[in-house]
């Protein structure tokens, strides 16, 4: 069996290498359990000794840990304080490293971590869990001097990392169970299922609860599960409070429901892609599509009772691009054509709107193209699109990739999930 913790998470680290030292407090977030703590404890820190980091200049606190200075305990930020500068000398000509794991533990520790920044030699890291420390939290505690690194659960790619199975078990496996690093420890389907549903009650839902004093936990619970059987639809706060009315007789206002879905966004268990207007060049505020963060907690939420395979891979390819650093929205294009003298309306949608601020892709994720039919439908909205961007078209089977005669590129799943690189 590979262990989890001898997965090379690449991607992170060389964003932690390309930050090293640039005058910023690097914050590693994303969801609990995705691999945080090991991706700066271990991986970032052997390559930092083998860079030629002196081990006594990386100062590392874990203050979930029970760890203590003297016998007293570190979350107290004045013996933390204490603690690090007994480690650090300020005058000194080489750089510290100073990691701070589950620094949400520390009252006030804003003020420490500013503090450490505001030497010149002094590199500070930081993690955190959710229940107190949250993406919308960096804005306002760092003042902008916050740089973000989103850590997320496995890759295809790096889930596939030791492993010697065909591609069809792999992929068979990561959209059922998920990419959590864990996973890789429970041998069984049975260990797996429990170990994704008491992640669900005892860690992320017992998050949002405790820090948002949360007192209808029911409706929380219930639009998780709206969500989790929506994956790749179209959906607002107003239809998740109608369907929660009339389905589960559960009354929750529309403004609850806006408010509980920032809580899951920024707990890191769903990610909203906002709808863009392609043509007329304007975002449509009121719908979103939501994603899961990992496949494998959305299906032990609903006790893997929905698997429609092309939501699953759509998901996929969604996260696949969130990892490679794309800014990704879904898009539509609106059209008119005359139909027996009169004009009608429609609108045709793109899966992805993926950019990187220089580079933009236009990608339509379609499991299976049986015929010509099929094949006229997922390009329709392609073909509206006129300008000169790349148009890429996702399958599910294997295929060489090629170019068609209206300059759209076809590529099979696999070779997309295998090549971080081929969209460049």
């Amino acid at each position: 069996m590979i262990m989890a913790q001898y997965i090379q998470r690449n991607i992170y680290l060389e964003k932690l290498i390309n930050r090293r030292d640039n005058g910023e407090i690097k914050i590693i977030t994303g969801p609990r359990r995705s691999g945080k703590s090991w991706l700066l404890k271990r991986l970032y820190r052997d390559y930092l000794i083998q860079d030629g980091v002196k081990e006594d200049h990386i100062v590392v606190v874990s203050f979930d840990m029970d760890e203590s200075f003297d016998g007293r305990d570190l979350t107290d930020p004045l013996i933390l304080k204490q603690h690090l500068y007994s480690r650090i000398k300020v005058e000194d000509v080489d750089n510290y490293y100073v990691f701070l794991d589950e620094i949400q533990m520390v009252k006030d520790f804003e003020r420490i971590v500013n503090g450490l920044n505001s030497h010149d030699n002094i590199d500070v890291y930081i993690t955190g869990s959710n229940s107190k420390f949250l993406s919308t939290d960096i804005n306002t505690i760092f003042r902008g001097r916050g740089d973000e690194v989103r850590v997320y659960p496995l890759s295809f790619k790096e889930f596939c990392d030791g492993r010697s199975e065909s591609f069809n078990d792999l992929w068979q496996e990561y959209y059922t169970y998920g990419g959590l690093p864990a996973l890789r420890n429970h041998k069984s389907k049975e260990q797996k299922i429990s170990y994704l549903n008491r992640l669900w009650q005892k860690t992320y839902i017992d998050d949002v609860v405790e820090r948002h004093g949360i007192k209808n936990r029911l409706a929380l619970e219930c639009i998780i599960d709206v969500l989790c059987s929506s994956i790749g639809s179209l959906t607002n706060p107003t239809k998740i409070s109608n369907t929660l009315k009339t389905l589960q007789h559960v009354d929750i206002s529309v403004d609850t429901v806006n408010m509980y879905l920032s809580y899951l966004n920024d707990a890191f268990l769903f990610t909203p892609a906002m709808r863009y207007n392609i043509k007329g060049k304007k975002y449509f505020n009121t719908i979103k599509k939501y994603y899961s963060i990992d496949l494998g907690l959305r299906n032990a939420r609903l006790n893997f009772r929905q698997q429609e395979i092309t939501h699953i891979m759509e998901n996929v390819i969604f996260n696949e691009l969130k990892i490679r650093g794309y800014l990704v929205d879904i898009g539509v294009v609106e059209t008119r054509k005359m139909m027996d003298g009169k004009s009608t309306y429609s609108q045709l949608e793109v899966d992805f709107i993926a950019t990187d601020g220089v580079e933009k892709f236009y990608i339509q994720s379609a499991y299976a193209i049986p015929d010509e039919a099929k094949k006229e439908q997922e390009l329709a909205s392609l073909k509206h699109i006129d300008d000169s961007f790349r148009k890429i078209i996702i399958v599910s089977y294997d295929i060489a990739t090629y170019i068609d005669d209206n300059g759209f590129v076809f590529m099979s799943l696999r070779q997309f999930l295998n090549n971080d690189k081929i969209l460049s």
